[in-house]
Parts: structure tokens; sequence; C-alpha cells
């Protein structure tokens, strides 16, 4: 029996990538890091384009099986907006949908490109037609945010990952709520990056929106590790309270997907796998992630096999275990 040389518990498409520049109806650099959701019995991806200025805007696919026969709009869904909205000057990036029922409203949390750096922007929708722009929530430089569901309490809850302006500082998940959506305070350090050569050392941040389950939220982040021939994104999960979003129970030592793939290894950025958006099917995850900056891929997994792995994982209470 040979050696196991890693763990990944999602598993790739056979047909991937599934979406790429040459199944646009118009002309684009590349199609990477989008949004899904399941929309009357659709999958629906909210795709980040590239354009060939290097500027992004997102445009709505839609395929029955989540595989094959995407509709895709015949020109971009959202566009940046800089006359009304300056934050977006250089483009809208890396959505991530939420349904939220007590609004009957999906909510958008994006990367709005500013002259300051990225930061944070929210919007909402009924129909992935028209949007309304709440504006910037987080000062820059953040990104890699997602609306919780659900509310807690009177209060909606949203992940995202600010980055200080020192080099030597690490970037960090923090949590923060919100009566209204648009203010937003008593921010939390949650989930931290480690240290010295771990897969996630110095840099993570949030991958597809919270999943909730019968264990607690289940959070898919990416880490960073830099190398001396560039970075590697991978994606490990960890495991929240369900009623008490900042009480972290679990959290994967290893990795459990990576770039593999040519695909993921070459493109734009190379070694990237960079998830925005995951759907339950059955009791089966569909996850939607960009790869290598250039194409999108689908990998999928049980639900119940990635929650039983990550309840086998460390129990992390004490408030440094992650230096470990």
């Amino acid at each position: 029996m040979g050696k196991q040389t890693e763990r990944e518990l999602f598993h790739r498409h056979p047909d991937n990538p599934i979406l790429s520049v040459k199944d646009w109806p118009y002309n684009a650099n590349s199609v990477f890091n989008s949004a899904a959701v399941e929309v009357e019995g659709n999958i629906l991806l909210l795709v980040r384009v590239e354009d060939f200025r290097g500027i992004s805007h997102f445009t709505a696919a839609r395929s029955r099986d989540g595989v094959t026969k995407w509709d895709i709009d015949p020109e971009p869904t959202l566009r940046p907006d800089p006359a009304n909205h300056p934050e977006e000057l250089w483009g809208i990036e890396d959505p991530r949908v939420t349904r939220l029922e007590e609004l009957q409203k999906w909510v958008i949390a994006y990367t709005a490109y500013s002259k300051a750096g990225p930061l944070v922007s929210l919007a909402t929708t009924k129909d992935f037609s028209t949007f309304e722009r709440l504006g910037p929530v987080m000062p820059p430089e953040d990104k890699d945010a997602a609306i919780f569901p659900k509310l807690f309490g009177d209060r909606w809850a949203m992940l995202h990952r600010p980055v200080a302006r020192s080099p030597s500082l690490p970037a960090n998940i923090w949590l923060s709520f919100s009566h209204d959506l648009i203010h937003w305070g008593n921010h939390q350090e949650i989930v931290c990056a480690r240290e010295g050569s771990w897969w996630d050392a110095n840099k993570i941040g949030l991958s597809a929106p919270p999943l909730e389950t019968s264990e607690g939220w289940l959070i898919l982040y990416h880490g960073v590790r830099t190398t001396p021939s560039g970075s590697i994104y991978r994606l490990g999960v960890v495991l929240l309270d369900i009623d008490d979003p900042t009480r972290v129970i679990r959290r994967t030592d290893e990795w459990i997907f990576g770039p593999k793939a040519t695909y993921e290894r070459e493109g734009d950025v190379d070694d990237v796998v960079f998830p925005c958006g995951w759907v339950m099917r059955c009791d089966t995850i569909n996850m939607y992630y960009g790869a290598a900056d250039s194409c999108i891929a689908l990998a999928t997994a049980r639900l119940d096999k990635i929650v039983s792995f990550i309840l086998t994982c460390p129990n992390h209470s004490s408030s440094d275990w992650w230096k470990s």
C-alpha cells in the first residue's frame, strides 16, 4: 500500500474547467472567483470578469445542472460605478452572495478597488438584474467578506479580512456585527494566520460564505504560503459555534484542497484555488472556485465527510493555539 501524500476532501469535476473566456459572449481577459447560489432550481454564478484594462466587473451565468449549458448574460450584469461610487474606480472583485430570508433579498459582499486600496462594499438584489448598492462598509485595506444568513439576536454578522499597513503583521479573519448592514461594530479577530512554515502562515482569508451544519458554522478559508517562486493558495476549514460565531470550535491543521491540476497551477496568477461560493445539493457541496485567476472550476464533497473530518481536528480553545 502506497503512502498518503496529500489530503484532498474535495474531488475535481472531470469536465474542469467548467467556464473560461472561450465560453464568454463578449471579449474579456479572464473569468474567475465567482459567487454561487441556487435560484429557482438553477445554479447561478456571479462571475468576476476582468477586461483588457485589468478592471473587473460581474456577470451572471446560470445552469440547471451547475456544470453544463450555461446561460451567460450577454453583457456585464453589474459594472463598477465610479461616478457615483468613487471607491469602485479600479473595479469590483470577488463577490460572495448570501440569502437573507428576513429581508427577502440576496446580499452581495464584494471588494471595491479604490485609490486607497481594496475595501468591503455591499449591495442587495432580488433578481440578479437590478441592484441596490449599500456602499462601502469597511475602510481599506479589507476584503474577503461574507454575511451570515441568519441574525444573531437582532444583529447581522460579517466575516472579513483587514490588512494592517505594516507588512510585518499577519492578515487574519475578523468578525463584525450590524443592525442595519451599513454600520458595523463589535469587531473581533477570530481566526489568525499561523506562523513559520505552516501552509496558512502570515495571511489567510474567507473563501465561501458560512455554511450552517448541525455541528456549527462551517467556514472555508484560504491560506497563502509565500515561497521563493511565489505564493501558493490552499484551503482549510474552521467550525464556529452555531449560536456564538465568535467561538472557534475546530480548525484543520492540514490543507484540504490545493492547486494540483494544470489549470490551477498555470494562469494569470499561478498556484491558486480561490472559491467565493458553494452550493448544497442533496448531501453534496458544489464548490466553485477560481483557478489560477484564469477560469472557473468545480469540486465536490459530501457534507458529512467534511463535518466528520473537522470534528477529528484539534479543539482550539486557548487564545494562542494558532501559534503552534
